[in-house]
């Protein structure tokens, strides 16, 4: 396994304490009380270093990829999987902390379900289809929305907000560009 595939692999188990941490500080179950104690107050902050840490990774193993020639099978399948479970674990966290309306978590998940059934479709049809820029502008602007909803600080309560609308509207034009530019992998000249 190449270093690019370990980094989408360990983000994918930063997942786990990442929840963990956030919804532990929040829930304040029993167990968790009595194994972190006095680090309670600071759970919310340990899971963001998580988080930020996760959604580095997702930088650093393209990048390295791509520059030393290591793109696999593997990677192109994990790395977007990877990230779908990162940002979509962090979003239902939020919902649980009454930090984020359930119904934009339901768009952006809802949008990953359509983009990768469609990724299916053109895998069967032996086609790859590359992220836009669309995409990645709303999977930035995403994880810079779950940063600010897990510190949740009121100072930021405004640019938290207009965030998670930048995110919600790049989640929608993202979709609709991925559908349109290849509306032909789905519908194979039916239309």
């Amino acid at each position: 396994m190449n270093l690019p595939n370990k980094l989408t692999v360990f983000r994918v188990i930063l997942i786990l304490p990442f929840v963990l941490l956030l919804l532990g500080g929040y829930a304040q179950w029993g167990w968790f009380t009595t194994v972190f104690g006095s680090i309670l107050e600071y759970t919310d902050y340990i899971a963001l270093v998580i988080f930020i840490v996760a959604s580095l990774t997702d930088l650093l193993d393209g990048k390295i990829a791509r520059k030393y020639n290591l793109v696999t099978n593997f990677g192109k399948f994990m790395d977007p999987l990877a990230d779908k479970l990162l940002v979509c674990s962090a979003l239902i966290c939020l919902i649980e902390m009454q930090r984020i309306p359930a119904w934009i978590v339901i768009i952006i998940i809802s949008r990953e379900f359509i983009i990768s059934g469609f990724r299916l479709v053109a895998a069967d049809n032996r086609i790859v289809i590359a992220a836009g820029y669309w995409g990645k502008f709303k999977t930035t602007f995403q994880m810079i929305m779950v940063c600010l909803m897990i510190v949740n600080i009121d100072a930021l309560a405004v640019l938290t907000q207009v965030v998670m609308w930048i995110a919600v509207l790049l989640t929608v034009i993202s979709l609709f560009d991925y559908l349109l530019k290849n509306k032909s992998v789905l519908f194979n000249g039916d239309i």
